[in-house]
């Protein structure tokens, strides 16, 4: 028998695109909210502490929006970072930025962290989950970087490129999941949403 709670609404609290375009993959009743949450964490923070800390604190940003908007519905946050020798990469804040993130990550292999947060406003429950993917990016000339730096790509993403997108012509190979370096593991993501009664494939 199908659980009733399967066809709940789930709110993204994200004005990402790329997590909006997977999140619909799962085919769930989905509304997007914008969290505007603060994304300044303390400089000795773990990676995964990092991107379940921040996925969380972007869920709890629109908790109380939700409990008068969609009261039954559960909230997903998420964050995303690279790692490369221990230190965060986050998302550059200007041009020449973005080249020295490149010019770090070239011709080596770095790891990406995104973080889900899942609230369910019916019980109160709070699930906090990570994932980490490996990703080797060719050795590339400063021509190269700097051209790619140049469409625009790198300057909304973390660790300055995108996989989904002109970026992956950057990158050699990938160990792990896919979709979690494009900022949203959907796998992960339909486990947790099951612990919480919402089934994906029912």
């Amino acid at each position: 028998m199908t659980d009733n709670r399967s066809r709940r609404q789930i709110v993204l609290a994200s004005t990402s695109p790329r997590r909006q375009e997977l999140i619909q993959m799962l085919g769930l009743p989905v509304e997007v909210m914008p969290s505007g949450a603060d994304e300044d964490t303390p400089a000795g923070w773990k990676p995964e502490q990092v991107v379940e800390s921040l996925a969380l604190r972007k869920a709890e940003a629109v908790l109380e929006r939700c409990r008068l908007a969609a009261p039954a519905a559960v909230i997903v946050g998420s964050d995303t970072v690279v790692v490369l020798d221990g230190e965060i990469l986050g998302k550059p804040r200007n041009p020449e930025e973005a080249v020295s993130m490149l010019s770090r990550l070239q011709g080596r292999r770095h790891a990406v962290y995104t973080g889900i947060a899942c609230v369910d406003l019916s019980t109160g429950t709070s699930l906090l989950r990570h994932r980490v993917t490996t990703v080797a990016m060719k050795p590339l000339l400063e021509t190269q970087i700097e051209s790619y730096v140049r469409t625009g790509e790198p300057m909304d993403k973390a660790g300055a490129y995108g996989i989904q997108g002109l970026g992956a012509v950057l990158v050699e190979s990938i160990e792990g999941d896919y979709f979690n370096v494009v900022g949203l593991s959907i796998s992960l993501l339909s486990d947790m949403l099951l612990e919480l009664g919402i089934s994906v494939l029912d």
